[in-house]
């Protein structure tokens, strides 16, 4: 019998949420929790061989699909050159409206498949593929000037394990969507985690304003889940990095002071 993709992905995040509270995590580590929290839902781990090759079956094809979509615009788009050439030469004004519509529609369905491989599926922000492809180098260093923001929930595995994943999914959803306000480049980088790029045309105390902005904003905001209500929060951390700077470093750098920050958020909001 398949298993629900849904449930696959609750139990994922909730072995990613227990992971990410410990300091060293193993493959038996986390394949150990894995099915610990598959029993819960009652899904059968031990034929994995075969729940794992569904998996990669259907990744598999959606990215065969993708390659297949893409190399039919590559060869659309190489025959519209050929056929504007041509129409150019001739002085073919009815050809060149036909060839500009069809390069319009292309660049549309280009535009799709972008954001197919681009967006996180929950939160339709931005993923780490993104990031990867449009701020770093082969060498894994960053391109241009500007300052970090690492975002991460504050109090969002409670959430979790006192109203269920699919009310944690909603949050992730709504904090993306507030975050997005702020008309800077968003990224989901982890379970919980967001990572903002401002410009260099903003200071890091510019940067962190924004974003105090919008903690505060969501503050002031229940949220609601069977009879209960509560409240969310995010700490922040920022820093500042330069042309050829490590991202690993930039964001390592940014993760101690959203700890700070989370030690300082705590002592003042308590959990739900």
């Amino acid at each position: 019998m398949k298993v629900d993709d849904e449930i696959l992905k609750i139990i994922s995040n909730e072995t990613i949420t227990s992971v990410n509270e410990m300091n060293i995590v193993t493959p038996s580590i986390y394949k150990s929790i894995f099915t610990k929290n598959a029993s819960n839902h009652k899904i059968d781990m031990d034929d994995e061989e075969r729940l794992t090759d569904s998996i990669l079956d259907d990744k598999i094809s959606t990215y065969q699909k993708i390659q297949e979509n893409t190399n039919n615009n590559a060869l659309q788009l190489s025959e519209n050159t050929d056929k504007a050439i041509t129409a150019i030469k001739e002085k073919d004004e009815t050809k060149l409206s036909e060839i500009l519509q069809e390069t319009q529609a292309l660049r549309e369905e280009i535009q799709k498949l972008k954001e197919a491989v681009y967006k996180d599926e929950l939160t339709h922000i931005y993923n780490r593929r993104w990031l990867h492809d449009n701020f770093l180098d082969s060498n894994d260093k960053l391109i241009k000037n500007g300052t970090l923001a690492l975002i991460d929930l504050n109090y969002f595995k409670d959430i979790n394990d006192k109203f269920g994943h699919v009310v944690g999914d909603k949050v992730l959803i709504f904090i993306a969507y507030q975050l997005s306000k702020i008309e800077h480049d968003v990224v989901r980088y982890g379970g919980d985690e967001f990572i903002i790029i401002f410009s260099d045309k903003f200071t890091k105390k510019q940067a962190l304003e924004s974003l105090k902005n919008v903690r505060e904003t969501i503050l002031q905001k229940k949220l609601k889940a069977d009879n209960a209500s509560f409240k969310m929060s995010f700490s922040i951390g920022l820093s500042e990095f330069t042309k050829d700077s490590s991202l690993a470093e930039i964001i390592d750098l940014a993760d101690k002071e959203m700890y700070k920050d989370k030690n300082q958020i705590k002592k003042i909001i308590t959990g739900i």
